[in-house]
């Protein structure tokens, strides 16, 4: 394995080759890359790289292949799980490597460098009458390299998939400083491995990647937005089957809350209220989404309309603006910010079959609160997809640092239900320093090894991320 240590041999190399602009030891500006956003982790490092071009972070790469020196690789850390926080190694930031190479509306495409943010790719493609599909709370922070090293997921994986299904093609460098140059803009390429889905989800543990081709879609004409309340997380499965049913795949967001979620918002978020005129146990932001002008409205009435006939839904609003739009999404993205002045909690990202996710509650709950009784549990997530963020939060007045201690055992209560129920522990997240070993409790033998014999075939030395999977 490489050293999380470089030698001073290596350093000067690496300032050489990158430049006064390319590099930086200012423990100031470097400081505050190294916290992850929940505070979990405090990382350290003796070197940030900051690479501008493709070419520079090869150089960087080899060299530090060729001195055995570890590599994190970072792009706008935002990431829950700790695989972006150095303890040690040289971080490598890829948020210089800016670039917009191409954008091409007739293959429905774009070609973007790793740096670009999220939003930034969105605004693109909507300049050229595009649609790129990937949203989330972080978006304006988040990085395309980032994005797709963890596999990021969203909101709209229900209608567009994750971000393994929107990347056509990749470039990167690999562990031993070459390129990989695979920004395709092909649909169908039938020639062996797909190597740039090994790379997407590695969580850099394969390589860099510097550059993406992305998927673009069109801009739908019409679109609708809803909250409703209802009585449990089972009417709410209900309603997912009612809504796919009755708009043919125009569902693009289905996600759920539990009240004492949206009670955290309206406690601690600045401009959160009371979504309905009602108090409901639960809550479903559903937004539709058609090419044919009014459709979405015209859906969501009659969606709703016949979820009241079968009392699936005991109260909903339709937003009725663009404030409204914003109001609503509010509610659902600051979810977890809205948890931080409650103390800390246990963070657990799962998906389950959507079929049994009603079920996981129910059961999960029971379990959580026999297990730890008077703790909190807060479940919201993609519905639609069978994708959770299910935290247990300190019982009020509890002893938060006995609390946080249990941690492990508390996700083993959770994880073991999970499990049973043909699920994954990590959902959108990725495993990083949070899930690696935890991972080896659910994974398969013939899972691990065949992951450890990629690795090392294509990282013989572990120099990347090398805390990080197996």
């Amino acid at each position: 394995m490489a050293s999380p240590s470089p030698s001073s041999t290596a350093l000067d190399e690496l300032k050489a080759v990158l430049g006064p602009s390319g590099w930086t030891e200012d423990q100031s500006e470097i400081a505050p890359w190294l916290t992850e956003w929940r505070n979990k982790w405090k990382g350290h490092t003796p070197l940030m790289l900051k690479p501008g071009t493709t070419a520079e972070v090869a150089r960087a790469v080899e060299i530090c292949a060729r001195h055995g020196v570890a590599i994190t690789p970072q792009g706008g850390d935002t990431g829950l799980v700790g695989g972006q926080i150095p303890m040690g190694e040289v971080l490598l930031s890829t948020r210089r490597l800016r670039a917009v190479r191409d954008v091409t509306p007739l293959d429905d495409a774009m070609t973007v460098e790793a740096g670009v943010t999220l939003l930034e790719a969105q605004q693109l493609a909507a300049g050229a009458d595009r649609f790129f599909p990937l949203s989330l709370a972080a978006e304006g922070t988040a990085t395309i390299g980032g994005v797709i090293s963890t596999n990021a997921g969203g909101t709209a994986v229900l209608r567009y998939g994750m971000m393994r299904d929107l990347v056509l093609g990749i470039e990167a460098v690999m562990p031993d400083g070459q390129m990989f140059n695979g920004l395709k803009r092909l649909r169908k390429d039938n020639t062996g491995y797909d190597l740039k889905q090994l790379l997407i989800g590695a969580e850099g543990t394969l390589g860099v990647v510097t550059a993406a081709t992305l998927k673009l879609f069109p801009i739908m004409r019409s679109r609708a937005t809803a909250i409703v309340g209802l009585a449990s997380a089972h009417s709410a499965i209900q309603l997912l089957a009612r809504a796919k049913a009755e708009t043919g795949g125009g569902v693009e967001a289905f996600e759920l809350m539990k009240r004492i979620g949206v009670e955290f918002g309206i406690r601690h978020i600045p401009g959160v209220r009371e979504p309905l005129d009602s108090v409901q146990p639960w809550y479903v932001l559903i937004e539709l989404a058609s090419g044919e002008p009014g459709a979405a409205e015209a859906g969501m009435e009659r969606i709703l309309t016949a979820a009241f006939e079968e009392d699936l839904i005991t109260d909903a609003a339709i937003a009725q603006n663009e404030s409204q739009v914003r109001d609503f999404w509010k509610l659902r993205e600051e979810q977890s910010a809205a948890q931080r002045p409650e103390g800390g909690g246990w963070k657990h990202d799962v998906s389950v079959p959507v079929s049994r996710i009603a079920d996981f509650l129910d059961e999960a709950t029971a379990a959580v609160e026999a297990f730890e009784p008077g703790a909190r549990v807060s479940a919201f997530g993609h519905v639609g997809d069978g994708n959770m963020h299910y935290d247990i939060l300190c019982p009020p007045g509890g002893d938060l640092p006995a609390f946080l201690g249990r941690w492990l055992d508390g996700s083993r209560v959770v994880h073991d239900i999970v499990a049973r129920y043909d699920g994954s522990i990590s959902a959108e997240h990725g495993l990083g320093r949070l899930k690696t070993d935890e991972a080896r409790r659910y994974k398969s033998p013939l899972e691990i090894s065949t992951m450890e014999a990629i690795r090392k075939a294509i990282d013989p030395q572990r120099i990347m991320n090398p805390a990080v999977l197996f």
